[in-house]
């Protein structure tokens, strides 16, 4: 493995983790969190994973990785189409329940979630347009980033399919572990199920749209079951 990818792995698995959760013990310890510091998070957020994504992008196309091996083509459109609205809809509806579950739980026992989503999910509509537009740039650059260019690493140095699957998902985990012990197990899972699609399509343009759509109901449903105010997103 050449210096730039290992460093690059290093980032994915060391600094970003440990970003993260600095940037979030700094935001959860400041006094008050209004709509300028959410704007501020979303955008700085939005502008540093195009710019990570660009990077990787950059050093991957410089070392000869192909379209086909970061999962940037479609082979089969219907095929694509189908999975992607299907998935959509399924993992959606799947991630509504989840958070309504979660909002009938009493506070104290939805854990660090609780803290977090009514510091950083959006409480107003010019929070959510914002926020929407980081949940797709998440689903876009962190699904090029772990399912694209670390899966296709990985399988270059001759990863069994299932450990590319694995250890991507690990690093994905780590980036938010932010969220917890809770929180890393969790995006784990979905990591794995979004890197056997992306198997499974030979593409990431499903999992792209799933990524997004879990992140986009998080930021419609998170604020009506999670947050403990009366303020809404449609104020």
């Amino acid at each position: 493995m050449s210096w730039d990818i290992a460093l690059i792995f290093f980032v994915l698995g060391v600094i970003l983790p440990w970003r993260g959760r600095a940037r979030l013990k700094k935001f959860m310890a400041m006094p008050q969190v209004g709509t300028m510091e959410r704007l501020v998070l979303y955008a700085s957020t939005i502008g540093f994973q195009w710019l990570a994504a660009a990077v990787v992008a950059w050093r991957a196309w410089a070392h000869g990785y192909t379209a086909e091996q970061l999962g940037l083509t479609i082979h089969d459109k219907t095929k694509i189409l189908v999975a992607s609205l299907v998935g959509d809809v399924t993992i959606a509806t799947l991630q509504w329940l989840n958070l309504r579950r979660m909002g009938r739980l009493p506070a104290k026992a939805r854990g660090p979630m609780q803290a977090i989503a009514e510091r950083i999910l959006p409480q107003s509509t010019i929070e959510l347009l914002p926020f929407l537009a980081l949940a797709i740039t998440a689903g876009l650059c962190e699904e090029f980033l772990y399912r694209g260019f670390a899966m296709a690493v990985l399988g270059h140095l001759g990863s069994p399919a299932w450990a590319a699957v694995l250890l991507s998902s690990i690093l994905f985990g780590l980036a938010h572990l932010y969220q917890g012990r809770g929180g890393f197990f969790s995006t784990l899972v979905i990591g794995t199920v979004f890197g056997t699609g992306r198997i499974a399509y030979n593409s990431l343009v499903p999992v792209i749209f799933w990524h997004s759509a879990v992140d986009l109901i998080a930021g419609v449903a998170g604020p009506r079951y999670l947050v403990e105010s009366t303020v809404t997103v449609t104020k």
